[in-house]
């Protein structure tokens, strides 16, 4: 039986929770960790947990032994908290993002190596039927070379999402809605289509005067090969609809899932090349499904790491990736410039000193309040809900 420490019972951890309750035999809550007791408590009551409850990892660390730290805490605590428990020789899931800057990356990877433990983190939709079945799809060579992929990472908040005390401050939240809204959609890019050689990018702050960070970015990705890459990211767009395509040479594939082929005339105007669909689709429909799906999925795969029967999806490295991302599209944002990737250590954004020091203030945050009375998540355009 794997033993579970919980820190941070914000509305994220109810999703965690019910992961891990879902392996019920081989996974147990045991503690809570929260300054807030109250809210600690609460999950308790809710979903009827044996587990102890401490306001901070010390007391945890002191009293109750455990394999697996789960990290639901916001960003700015990601990386002290990362590092404590991998000094006290527990396994570490994190939550996204993995840290705000890469020198907390590098700390949280060296400790992971130092101490032999195992470091995860969250990128739930890398555990979805439809974006494992893309990504095999386009590795399989069958679209062609690909000549361009967008990502667009559309939300809507309205100006009382900020009023939220951690939120639209860098020392914070440690950037916008490019590092915590559209993380995810940006693992998925690199861990599809890869990593570029340089980016180019803007940010903008259009609709939320209660936040220093951005509310909207979009940067183009330069790859070797000469494709290109964009990335659009955004909390002012009604509806929040969200899409990944991949073009290829001869197909066009994407998610939510689309098959669209074209062939040239002898004028050179495309017509549809329905064969080609119909062999891409064939392809499609005969890929296994996932027996489990997002973050149940993730835990699935983090608790048969740890009980050495499965290779972890998503380790350290690939988080590290998808801040180094985020990191190049604020470089690029911040400057106006385009900037070259991989990042080098000496590069003014590495630190989260030198983020906090470069960064714009679109705004000033002017009144903050400790928590919301209706703590409910909206997720994809209403499509999930979460306490």
């Amino acid at each position: 039986m794997i033993r579970v420490a919980i820190l941070g019972t914000g509305a994220i951890a109810s999703t965690h929770i019910e992961a891990f309750l879902t392996f019920n035999t081989r996974a147990e809550i045991v503690a809570l960790v929260d300054p807030n007791l109250d809210k600690a408590h609460e999950k308790i009551a809710r979903y009827h947990l044996n587990a102890r409850v401490y306001a901070d990892v010390d007391a945890l660390l002191n009293d109750v032994p455990f394999d697996l730290g789960d990290i639901c805490a916001p960003p700015f605590a990601h990386a002290l908290l990362t590092l404590t428990l991998l000094g006290a020789g527990k396994h570490v899931l994190v939550e996204k993002p993995m840290a705000t800057s890469l020198a907390e990356c590098d700390a949280m990877l060296a400790a992971a190596r130092k101490h032999r433990r195992l470091l995860s983190v969250v990128a739930q939709n890398r555990f979805r039927t439809p974006l494992v079945k893309l990504k095999r799809i386009v590795e399989s060579g069958c679209i062609g070379k690909i000549v361009h992929a967008q990502v667009d990472s559309f939300w809507w908040r309205g100006s009382h999402y900020y009023d939220l005390w951690w939120r639209g401050t860098w020392e914070k939240e440690g950037g916008g809605c490019t590092l915590n809204h559209a993380v995810h959609q940006i693992d998925l890019f690199h861990w599809i289509v890869g990593m570029p050689q340089s980016v180019q990018a803007i940010l903008a702050n259009l609709a939320h005067d209660n936040s220093e960070v951005e509310d909207f970015a979009t940067a183009v990705l330069f790859y070797a090969n000469g494709s290109i890459g964009q990335i659009n990211v955004s909390l002012v767009h009604h509806g929040e609809p969200q899409q990944l395509v991949v073009q290829g040479e001869r197909a066009r594939v994407g998610v939510p899932w689309q098959v669209y082929a074209s062939r040239e005339r002898n004028n050179g105007f495309p017509e549809r090349d329905s064969a080609l669909e119909q062999e891409i689709q064939a392809y499609y429909d005969q890929l296994p499904a996932l027996p489990y799906e997002l973050h149940v999925g993730q835990i699935a795969n983090v608790l048969a790491a740890l009980e050495g029967t499965e290779e972890l999806w998503v380790d350290g490295e690939a988080g590290r990736r998808t801040i180094e991302l985020v990191t190049a599209i604020y470089a690029s944002g911040f400057t106006g410039a385009r900037v070259a990737l991989p990042l080098p250590s000496d590069h003014p954004l590495y630190t989260r000193e030198g983020i906090l020091k470069h960064a714009p203030h679109f705004h000033e945050k002017t009144h903050s309040i400790a928590s919301f009375a209706d703590n409910t998540i909206i997720v994809g355009a209403a499509s999930e809900q979460r306490q």
